[in-house]
């Protein structure tokens, strides 16, 4: 049985009606890595990994939850949202308190979810959750709330009710995905424009290096600190500096010795990597895949040396892929120290090179390099079930 219909069979059961169901799929960056904060480019997909919901409206306050993957529940009153110590509905807390807080009346409503998005990948499972709900809720309660207000509301949540200080992109790729296209995000002016990626022969190709990212909260911290810091030095001389979007390689050339060393390189690593996605976002438009996949390489030599957020685990995944004429790029996805790489691979060397690279990954750090393979999606969106038919 596929999840949607184990989603609604579990929701009949439980509340003994007929659930409208949604899905709402997790994502990959395809190029555009730490630029969102400063004020850059990031080039996300939605995926064919998602979080199924079987929801429906009640008539009273209360809010009944069923985690099926974790076969746990959990509710709450629309009136009155306690920070959970189960961490999960949190995220789905962080929706209505949002909701409550723009003035948006809804009653409870119950709700099944279950999903394939692994944990602990960086496919964005929170934000499928949140932008999920969102859209949902937006739809029982008939509340007219636009997509890029969804959007926002749900990065609220997981910023104020969850106390993460995530970004905007997860949200975004999550409501406004489209089939066969990346979408571009200004991370400025929150302006997007979609470039196809419609490839029947490549797939992205996960590998996860189960390494914990143990040190990626407290760097990524220090990396947005120490790119505030460039910004500030540079302000000093030309004030129309608002962020490192705004700075040219030229003129971060001309800083070079006026800036600490490290500074100059975290700096150097952003504007280049706006400039890759500009050029990445190029290629795809004439559907030139090799030279794509040559910026991604590029892109995890500059996350590697310097920005230095990647580990010796994601580096030997990246170097395995090299040279191999199957494999058209490969890079480190995510805020660093671990997770997984994401590679663009040929539809039939998959099985080959994910065989070799488990193996050698074994033998070089004792670690399973657990492979996930995906293809680009729509966003979050109304599923249809039909009776005597998969979906």
């Amino acid at each position: 049985m596929n999840i949607t219909k184990s989603v609604r069979k579990k929701f009949k059961e439980l509340f003994n009606e007929e659930p409208l169901l949604i899905r709402s799929p997790g994502r990959v960056n395809l190029i555009g890595e730490h630029t969102d904060y400063n004020m850059g480019f990031v080039l996300p997909a939605a995926i064919d990994k998602a979080i199924y919901f079987a929801i429906a409206p009640r008539s009273d306050d209360q809010c009944k939850l069923y985690a099926a993957d974790m076969n746990d529940n959990y509710q709450f009153s629309v009136d009155n949202l306690q920070f959970s110590k189960k961490q999960w509905p949190n995220y789905l807390m962080g929706v209505v308190d949002q909701l409550n807080k723009r003035g948006y009346k809804t009653k409870g409503f119950n709700c099944v979810f279950g999903g394939d998005i692994p944990l602990g990948a960086g496919l964005s499972s929170s934000a499928a959750l949140e932008a999920g709900l969102a859209f949902a809720l937006n739809d029982i309660f008939n509340l007219g709330i636009d997509k890029l207000s969804l959007v926002k509301l749900s990065q609220k949540a997981e910023n104020e009710f969850v106390g993460v200080n995530c970004g905007i992109m997860d949200q975004y790729i999550n409501i406004f995905g489209e089939r066969r296209n990346a979408l571009r995000i200004d991370c400025r002016s929150l302006e997007y424009e979609y470039f196809p990626f419609d490839y029947k022969n490549i797939s992205i190709v996960l590998f996860n290096t189960n390494v914990s990212r143990s040190l990626a909260s407290s760097e990524y911290n220090q990396r947005r600190r120490e790119c505030s810091e460039g910004v500030e030095k540079i302000k000093k001389e030309f004030p129309q500096i608002q962020s490192l979007r705004d700075v040219s390689i030229d003129l971060l050339t001309g800083y070079k010795n006026k800036l600490n060393p490290v500074i100059y390189r975290r700096c150097k690593y952003v504007v280049e990597e706006n400039s890759r996605l500009l050029n990445a976002c190029d290629a795809l438009k004439v559907h030139d895949l090799k030279t794509f996949g040559s910026l991604m390489y590029q892109t995890h030599e500059g996350l590697s040396k310097d920005f230095e957020v990647s580990c010796k685990e994601l580096d030997f995944l990246v170097e395995l892929t090299k040279d191999n004429p199957e494999v058209y790029g490969s890079r480190m996805m995510g805020g660093g120290f671990g997770g997984c790489t994401i590679n663009l691979i040929e539809n039939n060397a998959i099985e080959t090179v994910s065989k070799t690279i488990t193996k050698m990954y074994k033998q070089k750090f004792n670690l399973e390099a657990k492979t996930y393979v995906t293809n680009i999606s729509g966003g979050t969106s109304i599923v249809m079930i039909k009776e005597n038919a998969t979906i």
